[in-house]
């Protein structure tokens, strides 16, 4: 067999023949795609495809599969200088690490943090990230530039809390016109689609969570919020309002169609019908509950239901099928095993709710998310002919359990090609690696960041000391 080349993507419009093709019915054989204008403009039997695109050279792929990139349903951009800084710390490391962390970056320091996260996001086979905003100061257009200039199309989150330092002095008016700002301003652009975020319930008044929300929803944007994560946050909720943060956004009137809620891992019963009947969807992130959660979101009760989700990061570790392997087996963990339940999700559940059903949670259903025609040509060509995949009797759950980035050949985002084989073919990435650790350095060093635990050198040390 030949080998793949990245030549064929130097047109703009392309046809493709992998092995197999993933579809919203499952991996298929013998179907084609045509892409035109950044678009699917065409799909389905390769003989049809190419027959109805005779101007198209169709390109076969035997040992690959084509399927829609994945979307990262929750990630912080902003943080990506941090990483390992937050291992081994309890929760709420935001207060102690993140925000501290993020208001230490200026303009530059947003744009290099944010372009670092968005290689990590293609690299790992995200072709989508929803950004919930950043505490820095800086004009998140910062964060724009670095994703569009990588290639990786985002949600973009504005930050509208009113209360206390997190609101940073300002009124509700003035947080109010400065989102509708933000909405108009990233409203046409083919890459940024804008959202509006309030860190977490308790840092808004009643009447900003309902506004902003509302704010969202009339411009076809998503409301993004974190709720449920830690304990210790729902107690707090408890003891001054004498509701769960997820029963406070209902009592403001902040739940719909149009709100992204980010974890939901310590939800009763009753809230889960409320998520159900307010149609609010949620970012299940199950790589951040393996490190730093309380507890895992009932993602697959989540399905039964009909809740809308998709799968997240959280800015934890940008790979796509470590995160979907992540998200199988902590259900299995946490709700299956004593139930006897060995499927959890039958494995396309996963995959699943990491591309088709993570679009429609973010608020991008109509733009990407599946192979179909008027959809967003956000592609991955993976190599399957490889030992682990031989011989191939399940190719959708094999790819949730099997699956590495290392396999990602291509990632197409836009009908165009942003990286081949692990890295950019338009930029240069080593270049942007040097000036991170050139900048990260001295923002880590400036930030007033308090670490509980040791780092692994010193916890070493810590013990070898003991048992001497």
């Amino acid at each position: 067999m030949a080998e793949l080349q990245s030549g064929i993507f130097s047109q703009a419009d392309f046809l493709l023949a992998p092995q197999h093709l993933l579809l919203k019915s499952g991996s298929e054989r013998g179907q084609a795609v045509a892409v035109r204008g950044g678009v699917i403009g065409d799909v389905g039997s390769r003989d049809e495809v190419c027959a109805r695109n005779k101007d198209l050279m169709a390109h076969d792929l035997p040992g690959h599969v084509v399927m829609p990139g994945f979307i990262d349903a929750h990630h912080h951009l902003t943080q990506s200088f941090g990483k390992s800084l937050a291992f081994g710390e309890p929760s709420e490391i935001f207060r102690r690490i993140w925000v501290p962390l993020e208001a230490s970056l200026d303009g530059e320091g947003v744009y290099l943090s944010s372009k670092l996260a968005a290689l990590e996001a293609l690299r790992g086979g995200f072709t989508t990230v929803v950004d919930a905003g950043t505490r820095s100061e800086a004009d998140v257009a910062s964060v724009a530039r670095a994703t569009k200039e990588a290639g990786l199309r985002c949600v973009l989150g504005f930050i509208c809390n009113d209360i206390g330092a997190a609101g940073g002095g300002r009124d509700r008016r003035t947080i109010l016109q400065a989102a509708e700002a933000h909405l108009a301003h990233w409203k046409s652009d083919g890459l940024v689609h804008p959202s509006l975020a309030i860190s977490i319930p308790e840092v808004a008044t009643d009447e900003t969570l309902h506004s902003v929300s509302q704010l969202a929803a009339e411009a076809g944007a998503i409301f993004q919020t974190h709720v449920n994560e830690h304990l210790v946050a729902v107690e707090r909720s408890l003891v001054e309002r004498r509701l769960r943060p997820l029963e406070h956004l209902a009592a403001a009137k902040a739940l719909g169609p149009q709100t992204l809620i980010a974890h939901s891992t310590l939800v009763t019963p009753p809230e889960l019908m409320l998520l159900a009947r307010t149609d609010t969807a949620v970012a299940y992130n199950p790589v951040a509950s393996t490190w730093k959660g309380n507890a895992v979101a009932p993602a697959e009760m989540m399905a039964e239901l009909g809740i809308r989700f998709g799968i997240g990061t959280d800015g934890t570790r940008s790979d796509a099928f470590r995160m979907i392997e992540a998200a199988e087996t902590l259900q299995r963990i946490a709700f299956g095993i004593g139930v006897g339940d060995f499927s959890t999700g039958g494995g396309w559940t996963w995959l699943d709710h990491a591309t088709r059903g993570a679009a429609d949670a973010v608020g991008l259903k109509s733009v990407t998310g599946e192979i179909a025609v008027g959809k967003a040509a956000d592609l991955l060509i993976v190599d399957t002919d490889i030992p682990e995949f031989s011989p191939s009797w399940d190719l959708d759950w094999e790819l949730v359990r099997f699956g590495n980035r290392d396999q990602i050949v291509a990632v197409i985002v836009a009908g165009k090609l942003r990286l081949w084989r692990g890295w950019p073919v338009d930029w240069d990435a080593r270049a942007l690696l040097a000036e991170v650790k050139t900048m990260a350095g001295g923002a880590v060093a400036l930030a007033p960041i308090q670490r509980i635990h040791p780092t692994s050198r010193e916890h070493r040390a810590q013990r070898n000391g003991a048992s001497e």
